[in-house]
């Protein structure tokens, strides 16, 4: 072979392993960024979805875990900032509100939802699974809920599974009567809940913002109710879009309550019957889990454009509870 054929046939050679090495790393990069990614912080896990910020689970040295923030479709921002972050033109109120969590307002007569001095703070002891996945991503996690003087009330398997695409994850926590019986108290402070972006809030946003729930009652008629779902939704940088929670019927008390309210916060809690229906028992709302036994609670969340009907958020739910 001549010389100048054979440096043609090395060059050519070099220039297509070259473009097969950039095809595998491109491939490479590509499968890193597809589904949903779960890395870990020193305080928290960074969740992505196709290589985008979805949201960080916040677990150590914290009141009680949370979820900060929550990307909804778009790309935008569905909870508020504070009082993570403090940015101009939102309200300080309620600094327990943490974009989303799970805690309860009494629990064998501790408060489980404040954040002030005498309240109780749910702790984390560990993971039992970190997983990402091209379909879905999976945390599992072990609490503590500890009193102020620092003895155990109960403790808890928390699961949260975020899926790649349509906006939804689910959370599933069962509660452990480990250390003794377990009260939950009838207060409307709880319990599974989120706060809203400030623009999406009903209060001075009348006529963008919304309120729905299955049971057909709108905007503030929605507090105290029950019903199997509630939808909120509003304005986020000029677009509309929402959050609908999901009550699953194994859930004890389904259909749950809805503490909804009109400056954002948005929370089923299957334990205020009393503050609810405004009953002469004011233990009515209580639950009682003996020592040894446990209970399980199950929600869905889906993140959406638009209204709930063009979200089709009653559809949605019967999909959730056919198990799909």
């Amino acid at each position: 072979m001549h010389s100048a054929t054979a440096s043609r046939v090395l060059v050519f050679a070099s220039s297509f392993l070259a473009l097969l090495c950039a095809s595998a790393a491109e491939d490479s990069t590509k499968a890193k960024t597809q589904g949903v990614q779960i890395s870990e912080v020193p305080d928290r896990l960074h969740i992505e979805i196709n290589g985008k910020l979805f949201t960080e689970y916040f677990f150590r040295d914290v009141p009680r875990p949370y979820y900060y923030p929550l990307i909804g479709p778009g790309g935008l921002a569905m909870t508020r900032n504070w009082p993570m972050k403090s940015p101009p033109g939102e309200e300080h109120d309620h600094p327990h509100h943490r974009s989303l969590w799970f805690g309860h307002g009494d629990i064998n007569g501790i408060d489980f939802w404040a954040e002030k001095a005498g309240c109780g703070k749910t702790v984390h002891r560990g993971f039992d699974k970190i997983e990402s996945g091209e379909k879905m991503g999976i945390i599992s996690s072990r609490n503590d809920w500890v009193g102020p003087d620092g003895k155990t009330i109960c403790t808890d398997n928390r699961t949260f599974r975020v899926f790649s695409d349509g906006g939804v994850f689910d959370f599933e926590i069962t509660i452990h009567a480990s250390n003794g019986d377990v009260t939950f108290g009838d207060t409307k402070e709880g319990t599974m809940a989120v706060r809203l972006a400030e623009s999406m809030k009903l209060k001075g946003h009348e006529g963008t913002a919304h309120i729905v729930e299955s049971s057909g009652a709108h905007d503030a008629a929605t507090w105290g109710k029950k019903a199997d779902w509630c939808d909120y939704y509003g304005p986020v940088e000029g677009k509309t879009v929402g959050i609908a929670i999901f009550d699953h019927p194994k859930n004890p008390r389904h259909p749950t309550w809805w503490h909804v309210r009109d400056y954002g916060l948005f929370a089923a809690n299957p334990f205020g019957q009393n503050d609810f229906e405004n009953l002469k028992d004011k233990t009515a709302g209580n639950l009682k889990l003996p020592a040894g036994q446990n209970i399980t609670f199950r929600y869905r969340f889906y993140l959406h454009e638009a209204d709930e009907k063009q979200a089709q958020v009653a559809q949605k739910y019967q999909e959730y509870i056919k198990g799909k």
